[in-house]
């Protein structure tokens, strides 16, 4: 059984699928708790991106942590007996995550966790609590990189049930480089390509702290390039509501999918983002990236050299934007050579 809960965890998700799929013995029930609801979410989604079709949607989403994670549990509990897996496999640190793995945890059901032992060491950070809960509960531990092991290691984690496999997300950018599409309106704003910033701004700490917003935004507007933000309503709203300024080289859009992000990505000068699977997808496609966050999980990016943090410092941001748009970066395989799902599903048979 695979609990997901966000788009990013069925991209993810998607790539074991195939894997699994190919190397056979597996009947897999896929189980998305609803936790974010996205407009994408719909059957093209899932066509577009040949993702296979959650076999239950439980539809819980919204509300503070404790409540949505209480919600999720008392369902995927009820899941979990109904179908009597050998196994639940998890992904990532969201709410889902936590809750799928407390969930078979308590039902005496063995837990997988990909992309396992990732630390920014902010526990401020939502995700943070999750992903250490989730790791302690786990008996597979699919960890990206070497890095990701010691960490499991430093907190007690060293049993036999840990596997390096290298990252799924660069399986997925591999299978969906050429399936990538251009956004129709793209042509519209007399952009050119390898020519602008790509920006994602989410994360609460920036978006609920108008003076942190403020910043961000001076930062990107005194880069002096072209600014691409897809941005979520609710992000737009707290711009209005605080009056910040949006400079005129900054270009708002709405959210984008999938296929159009990717596009995106691979077709930027430079990525500014505080998304941390973002962060990953810039340097597969051979973007810089400037993180607009104090720490990161992703700590071998900054080690490359490829990704630089720069919280929300206006001049550190227009710094580096400056100094890195369009530039190369250098290729390695920190984070494997695009087996990662192939290895999980070895270790799963």
């Amino acid at each position: 059984m695979t609990v997901v809960g966000a788009r990013p965890q069925f991209v993810k998700a998607a790539a074991v699928s195939r894997a699994l799929a190919r190397t056979g013995g597996f009947d897999e029930i896929m189980v998305h708790t609803g936790q974010h609801y996205d407009d994408n979410m719909s059957s093209i989604f899932f066509e577009e991106m040949e993702i296979p079709r959650p076999r239950y949607n439980l539809g819980i989403g919204g509300g503070g942590h404790g409540a949505m994670t209480g919600r999720q549990l008392e369902q995927l509990e009820r899941v979990i007996l109904e179908q009597h897996p050998d196994l639940v496999l998890v992904y990532g640190d969201t709410n889902s995550t936590l809750a799928g793995a407390l969930a078979a945890a308590k039902l005496h059901v063995p837990i997988a966790h990909v992309e396992a032992g990732l630390r920014s060491y902010n526990r401020r950070m939502p995700e943070e609590i999750n992903r250490v809960l989730t790791d302690h509960l786990s008996d597979i531990l699919f960890a990206p990189t070497e890095t990701a092991r010691q960490n499991l290691r430093l907190e007690g984690i060293t049993h036999e049930g840990i596997h390096v496999v290298g990252d799924v997300m660069y399986d997925a950018t591999i299978f969906y480089r050429e399936r990538a599409r251009e956004p129709s309106w793209f042509p519209d704003l007399s952009i050119e390509r390898e020519a602008f910033v790509l920006c994602t701004i989410h994360r609460a700490e920036n978006v609920d702290d108008p003076s942190r917003l403020q910043r961000i935004l001076s930062g990107l507007r005194d880069a002096d390039l072209p600014v691409l933000l897809p941005i979520h309503p609710r992000t737009r709203a707290r711009i209005a509501e605080s009056m910040i300024e949006v400079g005129a080289n900054i270009v708002l859009c709405d959210p984008v999918g999938y296929l159009e992000m990717t596009w995106l990505e691979a077709n930027c000068a430079v990525v500014a983002t505080d998304s941390g699977g973002v962060q990953k997808e810039a340097y597969f496609h051979g973007k810089h990236c400037v993180t607009l966050r104090d720490e990161t999980e992703w700590v071998e990016l900054v080690s490359l050299g490829v990704n630089v943090l720069v919280g929300a410092d206006s001049e550190k941001i227009r710094a580096a934007i400056v100094a890195r748009a369009g530039k190369p970066t250098v290729p390695s395989v920190v984070y494997g050579r695009g087996h990662a799902a192939g290895k999980v599903a070895e270790v799963l048979l």
